[in-house]
């Protein structure tokens, strides 16, 4: 299968698609990959049309040049104004804000394929929450960590509250929020906040692989270990087993379940189809 590129409607948005990897690809170098409103308006269009796109195994999310995303774009936070005329009233920029983080973070979540964040450099703000929306992560071992929010006023968006205190703890949560520091590649590898780290040249080859694994993988199984997971980390113990269970007799009647086991007995590796 060969790599199709497709159109994302802006330059500050690179998709292609191949062999069920979705690699997206913030393209605004000169701004460390800012988040514009033209790159979050087309990040939500490609992650919905990929979660319902059976072509599409695994999302590959990443960063062109040396960051992965710095978050909002701070120079055109100065020209803002809630309160010029014409403009929308605060509570529908507040649920405009609340639709764009359910499409974007909330979406790399929750939908029922893996999804992985390479990351070559900064990811700051809103850039580093999306990057913990993600199933794993992969970092360049020049790459940084940080919140970002407090330097310039925000109390953080994205969902970064959420998945940091889950993957880090309450106490070291707050510490990264209230005092901003930056967190290099192995820092973040000993508090689990990446799941790799490789040399930066081989980032972009390390990333492909993993996500061509899991686009082979059991897809069908995928999803519902998405959803095990995710309802353990609120769930109460006997509801997150008893769809353990569910999911386990489903996946049982699947075409890969038999095929793994088949392969199992021969001694190969099994060849998935996501039925």
């Amino acid at each position: 299968m060969s790599s199709t590129t497709l159109d994302t409607g802006t330059p500050e948005l690179l998709a292609t698609l191949d062999e069920g990897v979705l690699t997206l690809t913030f393209n605004r170098p000169d701004a460390r990959n800012a988040l514009s409103r033209e790159v979050n308006q087309a990040l939500q269009v490609q992650l919905a049309r990929a979660e319902s796109n059976p072509a599409v195994k695994c999302i590959l999310l990443t960063g062109h040049g040396k960051a992965f995303c710095a978050g909002g774009d701070v120079k055109s936070m100065l020209t803002r104004n809630y309160n010029e005329p014409g403009s929308h009233t605060l509570d529908e920029y507040i649920h405009r804000q609340r639709l764009e983080q359910r499409a974007i973070s909330g979406r790399l979540f929750t939908m029922p394929k893996p999804t992985l964040a390479a990351i070559p450099g900064a990811a700051a703000g809103a850039g580093f929450s999306i990057a913990l929306a993600c199933d794993l992560r992969i970092m360049a071992d020049s790459a940084f960590l940080t919140t970002a929010f407090a330097k310039v006023g925000f109390s953080g968006d994205y969902g970064g509250s959420y998945f940091l205190t889950r993957l880090v703890g309450a106490a070291k949560a707050r510490e990264m929020y209230l005092l901003p520091e930056r967190m290099d590649a192995s820092q973040a590898l000993a508090l689990g906040l990446t799941n790799w780290v490789c040399p930066a040249e081989e980032l972009a080859s390390r990333a492909q692989a993993l996500a061509r694994r899991l686009a082979n993988g059991p897809t069908v199984a995928y999803r519902y270990m998405k959803e095990n997971l995710n309802r353990a980390i609120n769930g109460d113990l006997m509801e997150c087993m008893d769809l353990e269970a569910t999911h386990h007799v489903h996946c049982a009647q699947t075409e890969d379940h038999k095929e793994a086991t088949r392969a199992f007995v021969d001694k190969r590796e099994p060849v998935f189809k996501g039925r």
